[in-house]
């Protein structure tokens, strides 16, 4: 019988929550200031049009590319959405290959999470543009942290404590895939996103 989207995607969920304890430590522990304000993107036309002028193409598709790092590291987080809605499932199938690749190895997540952060955010051959969307990325996966540590604690089976656990998944992973459909799309069109709560911490890591 022939694999269906969300069985593929699913058969991820609980292999590599162990990585995450060891891959978020580090930013953990760099002293970030509380976020200030939790803005939402809007740069104003003039300064979009002068974004797209000023980014070159190979910073806009890295910086695109980032993004999907914490959608594949929190995809076991949309085992509840997949499974109901085929349309997200059609959605995602062109990414079924990427994911399977990414999960392949349990410490892939905290491999790519050194080579984006020391090899991309610390190196200022690199524009600051694809540093600050990089860090933005990093951020994002760095607060997948919670969820886990929600989960760890906290594992019902039945009854409201399930509809928590359930609704708190749903959530981080639509979180995650809108992040990811808005910053792509956003560094493909050279402009700047700005996710809520990740971007004041990303600004204060990159120099």
């Amino acid at each position: 019988m022939a694999t269906t989207p969300s069985s593929s995607l699913l058969s991820f969920s609980p292999l590599f929550k162990k990585t995450h304890f060891f891959k978020h430590s580090y930013l953990l522990n760099k002293p970030i200031k509380p976020f200030s304000s939790f803005r939402v993107l809007s740069q104003s036309n003039d300064n979009n049009n002068k974004n797209k002028n000023n980014i070159d193409l190979p910073d806009r598709i890295i910086s695109a590319v980032c993004y999907f790092y914490p959608f594949f590291d929190g995809i076991q987080y949309g085992k509840y959405v997949i499974n109901q809605f085929t349309p997200i499932q059609v959605l995602l199938q062109p990414l079924i290959p990427s994911i399977r690749v990414f999960k392949s190895f349990p410490f892939n997540g905290f491999l790519v999470f050194l080579t984006l952060y020391f090899v991309i955010v610390r190196n200022r051959n690199f524009s600051r543009y694809v540093r600050f969307n990089t860090m933005q990325a990093i951020v994002l996966d760095v607060l997948l942290i919670f969820p886990d540590l929600i989960e760890r604690s906290f594992n019902p089976k039945e009854g409201v404590g399930l509809d928590f656990l359930m609704s708190l998944d749903s959530t981080v992973f639509l979180f995650l895939l809108v992040s990811l459909i808005y910053g792509s799309t956003s560094c493909a069109l050279g402009q700047i996103p700005r996710l809520p709560i990740v971007a004041e911490a990303a600004e204060r890591q990159v120099p």
